[in-house]
């Protein structure tokens, strides 16, 4: 088996059948399976999935395992030399798994492999980023490199500079299309499964970076990414989760300086914000103001979970 193709699934069903026919559809010239592995839907996605793609291995879970839980779960039954952790919120374009595959033949020291992320639109939407730094998070609370984004210092954590038209070597391969290696899988082991949500690929990528693998961008393979499939409903609490996830990072890898420094920065982030949104909300359309409230109440929460909630090395469900 060349490589077994992982989607974890959470509510996502009419995207995630546009997924799954992707893949079937764009991929041939090599063996692969294809494992959903279900985070207790509600919306039919395990029943859609059992019956309309057969071929399938699902995995059902009866609650939200996370993340990193689901596709740990995934590979534990996997029987490919690579597995690809593909979202569900995505579309294969033009063969691109087996690209990427034999690109990864070819480069044998690659742990993960990414590839070119596409918008709906067909733009182009920048992944792979730097590990989280404290330098690294002070340039991105700025939001300088919205400004100068082609400027390699300001944009150097979300390397905004890069048109993604090149083989690189980067730190961290966003987890919407991340192709690994068994054997550096069986090297630094599964995703740590505290991280419930977001970072989870930040710290695998790490992790491999320490045991001595490089990661790796392919240009040469594309998909389209919808973004945000099975959390838009919800994208205020992921948003907090997010940097929450970005702090558990820091927790585990820096200095307990650095972590300190990195929660009261971030706390900063939201800080600086609210008075802004509040304003907002005084003024305009009804629809506006209210808009501008719950954005200034979403980031004093922001501010609350950063100072005063304790983060736990460990994934809140």
């Amino acid at each position: 088996m060349d490589i077994s193709v992982i989607v974890v699934n959470r509510n996502t069903r009419d995207i995630l059948r546009k997924c799954l026919a992707s893949v079937l559809a764009e991929t041939a010239g090599i063996s692969f399976e294809v494992i959903v592995v279900d985070n207790g839907s509600t919306d039919g996605s395990a029943e859609m999935v059992r019956h309309e793609f057969p071929q399938v291995t699902l995995i059902g879970n009866q609650d939200n395992r996370g993340f990193a839980a689901a596709n740990n779960q995934g590979m534990r039954v996997a029987r490919g030399r690579y597995v690809l952790l593909l979202n569900s919120d995505t579309v294969v374009l033009d063969g691109a798994i087996q690209k990427t595959v034999a690109f990864a033949d070819e480069h044998p020291e690659a742990a993960v492999v990414g590839c070119r992320v596409l918008n709906p639109d067909r733009s182009l939407q920048p992944t792979c980023f730097l590990f989280p730094s404290l330098p690294n998070m002070l340039l991105s609370t700025t939001y300088l490199y919205k400004l100068f984004p082609r400027n390699r210092f300001f944009g150097r954590e979300r390397m905004t500079w890069w048109d993604r038209d090149d083989v690189r070597e980067v730190e961290v391969v966003t987890g919407c299309f991340m192709l690994v290696q068994r054997e550096a899988i069986e090297n630094v082991g599964l995703m740590d499964e505290r991280f419930f949500m977001y970072a989870e690929e930040t710290d695998w990528c790490y992790r491999f970076k320490r045991a001595g693998w490089m990661n790796l961008f392919c240009p040469g393979a594309s998909i389209v990414h919808l973004g945000g499939g099975s959390t838009r409903a919800r994208a205020d609490d992921m948003n907090i989760q997010l940097r929450r996830s970005i702090l558990q990072f820091m927790k585990k890898h820096r200095s307990a300086l650095s972590y300190g420094a990195a929660r009261l920065l971030t706390s900063l982030f939201y800080a600086t914000r609210t008075p802004y949104w509040w304003v907002r909300s005084l003024c305009g359309t009804k629809e506006s103001r209210r808009a501008a409230w719950a954005r200034a109440q979403l980031y004093k929460r922001g501010i609350l979970s950063m100072l005063l909630a304790p983060i736990p090395f460990h994934g809140a469900r």
